[in-house]
């Protein structure tokens, strides 16, 4: 799997989806200022590197051997992963809505039954873990039993791996920070300075706003 890690780092930085701006912190929706914010809603717009995306998505279920009869994706930036991975696998696939809707039948589950189905959930990115966790906890309200949840990366904080080890999700990333990091560093996409700085606030993310905010 280390050749797909690398495969998806090239696509991530190559695309630019990663973006450091250490001068101009950007302020995430869980209040954690960070250096580096990545954006992977740009990836269907390119499909070559869509396709690399999900197939590495199709990989991860092989190699891992997952078990599951439908794939979800968390609202909005999880859903084309979702969808594409379902079509691509034969599988059906719905999304979860970060609350359930005001109006209609007031859903927070939109697609299909999951009670006694096994599901997969699919995120684009891993920051703290809530939203995600949110998303299992909402399949597990409905019936469904969710075990495994793949992201293209994570943020790889502390915070985030104890809440999914707490929920008894198993995390599947296609490519890690470092990776990222250190192709950014061979493509001269990001300088010494910076790269100390991004380190600092992967080991304290809450701390690093602190003192850089």
């Amino acid at each position: 799997m280390q050749d797909l890690n690398t495969a998806i780092a090239r696509v991530l930085v190559d695309l630019e989806a990663v973006r450091f701006t250490p001068q101009a912190p950007v302020t995430f929706k869980s209040g954690i200022k960070s250096p580096v914010y990545v954006d992977n809603r740009i990836i269907p717009y390119h499909p070559d590197a869509w396709k690399t995306v999900i197939a590495g998505f199709q990989a991860i279920t092989d190699a891992q051997s997952i078990p599951f009869d439908i794939i979800a994706g968390i609202a909005a930036a999880g859903i084309p992963h979702s969808a594409a991975l379902g079509y691509r696998l034969g599988k059906p696939s719905l999304f979860i809505r970060k609350e359930a809707k005001e109006h209609g039948q007031k859903k927070r589950i939109e697609g299909g039954d999951v009670a006694e189905k096994r599901v997969l959930l699919v995120e684009d990115l891993i920051t703290t873990g809530g939203s995600s966790i949110s998303g299992v906890m909402a399949l597990r309200e409905a019936g469904a039993q969710v075990n495994d949840c793949m992201a293209i990366v994570s943020y790889g904080f502390n915070e985030a791996n104890t809440a999914f080890k707490q929920a008894g999700v198993n995390l599947h990333t296609l490519t890690t920070f470092p990776t990222i990091l250190e192709y950014a560093r061979e493509q001269g996409k990001i300088s010494e300075t910076v790269l100390k700085s991004v380190h600092s606030w992967m080991q304290a993310p809450h701390a690093w706003g602190e003192h850089n905010g």
